[in-house]
């Protein structure tokens, strides 16, 4: 179980950035956001991959990298629109 953890962290560091170049458009990210969030997206998919395709206690699985790479896709592409949509707001009174 801290294997999976510590790999899907690691994972997360490469597809953070790789889910980035793969979402078009601009995108005003950090650095450490973009890893942050592929390494919740890769433990998302791990965690997904555990649940539903079984495979809990491998330390490298194809389908979670997989999984992890969409998953990360997902949330940089959720934090993007969060925060594209709460800075375009105009105040009206």
């Amino acid at each position: 179980m801290l294997w999976t953890i510590i790999v899907a962290l690691i994972v997360g560091c490469i597809v953070g950035p790789l889910a980035r170049l793969i979402l078009p458009g601009d995108q005003n990210l950090s650095i450490p956001v973009t890893i942050l969030l592929g390494a919740v997206g890769s433990l998302v998919g791990a965690w997904v991959g555990a649940q539903f395709l079984g495979t809990e206690g491998e330390q490298f699985s194809f389908w979670g990298l997989i999984l992890g790479t969409i998953f990360a896709i997902v949330a940089v592409a959720a934090y993007i629109a969060v925060t594209r949509r709460g800075g375009n707001r105009a105040v009206t009174r």
